[in-house]
């Protein structure tokens, strides 16, 4: 069966099968263009779900169609398979997720684009997504003959739900930090909810990054992109706790964060370790829903309700559209009924 193992600290398939081979070479290719390890390790789960499908169904990937591709979208859907298990997940009785399957089909589209840049192929029998099944109307305007930037959602064979950012209540937030029982795990926390640091970020936050002084973090986000973001002085607070009575001196790594008990103490923290951090201490506090994206949304969704200008917001969530950023900017419940109540009084 084909998986994914690390290897010389990337990422790659193991198995057997032509497809294996050349993805690997292509996961190579993006590391080469300096692809983030994290999209490299995510490309490679979307392929190896491919592979099994090829596998099962018995299709050759250089032989694959696109009828194929809308196949194995519709295996992707069914729910895993439960018989004999005592304990079923939730998660189990239903398919992926509709945002799953546009990042495998993605993930798929750039494997076989690959493969036709590099002469294996004609063609890419990947489907490209329509806005619908009528004929395209000819482009309007002075700039109608300008082929810009496609929008979002445009490159999206399933359809997806356009969902308000998580945000999380004040009574939940202090619940969980008052669980935590480390200077290390606060101020990870406070790196999230107070400065919109994604989680990624804050394990790779090093050192060097930190300005005390200016109470600032520089931060290289996705896309290589680096923003200085400005934090508030309780995560400083923290952060010089942590770096003065937990971490150990003389410690060369250059990360901030590190593991501080056990055979791996002194290395960067890792994902799954940030998972446990988090795991434990939601069950511990009560604060079911804290999760680290739903503290950088929480982040985000404060200052959009402050009225902050959107321009500095999504600088500071190093957003690459600005649509995303628009997403925080939706009215309040509250702010929705009194308008109603007013109006409604007004024509009364």
């Amino acid at each position: 069966m084909v998986a994914v193992a690390r290897v010389n600290g990337g990422h790659r398939l193991v198995g057997d099968g032509s497809l294996v081979e050349f993805a690997n070479r292509w996961l190579g290719h993006l590391e080469a263009r300096q692809f983030s390890p994290a999209t490299v390790r995510s490309y490679a789960f979307d392929v190896v779900c491919l592979a099994r499908f090829f596998d099962e169904v018995g299709i050759e990937w250089r032989q694959a169609n696109p009828t194929d591709f809308f196949d194995w979208l519709e295996w992707q859907s069914r729910p895993a398979a439960t018989k004999g298990r005592q304990v079923v997940r939730l998660a189990d009785k239903r398919g992926a997720a509709a945002a799953s399957m546009n990042r495998r089909v993605a993930a798929a589209r750039g494997l076989y684009e690959h493969a036709t840049i590099c002469g294996v192929l004609e063609r890419s029998p990947v489907p490209a997504p329509r806005r619908s099944s009528g004929l395209r109307g000819a482009r309007q305007g002075l700039l109608g003959h300008v082929r810009g930037r496609r929008p979002m959602g445009q490159a999206r064979l399933v359809r997806q739900e356009r969902r308000l950012p998580e945000s999380l209540d004040a009574a939940d937030v202090a619940a969980f930090l008052s669980d935590l029982g480390t200077h290390r795990d606060r101020a990870m926390v406070l790196a999230m909810v107070l400065g919109g640091l994604r989680a990624a970020e804050v394990r790779s936050l090093r050192l060097a990054d930190i300005d005390m002084g200016l109470r600032q973090v520089k931060v290289m986000g996705k896309g290589s992109k680096q923003r200085l973001v400005p934090v508030d002085r309780a995560f400083f607070t923290e952060l010089a706790s942590y770096l003065r009575v937990e971490r150990p001196q003389g410690l060369s790594t250059p990360e901030c964060f590190v593991v501080l008990r056990g055979p791996t103490a002194g290395n960067p923290m890792t994902e799954a370790g940030m998972r446990r951090i988090f795991r434990t201490h939601r069950s511990r506090s009560g604060a079911a829903r804290v999760r680290p994206h739903r503290l950088r949304h929480t982040f985000g969704s404060e200052l959009a309700a402050a009225g902050i200008d959107l321009l500095v917001l999504r600088e500071l969530m190093g957003h690459v559209h600005a649509e995303t950023t628009a997403a925080y900017v939706h009215l309040a419940p509250e702010t929705v009924a009194a308008e109603w109540a007013r109006a409604k009084q007004v024509l009364s």
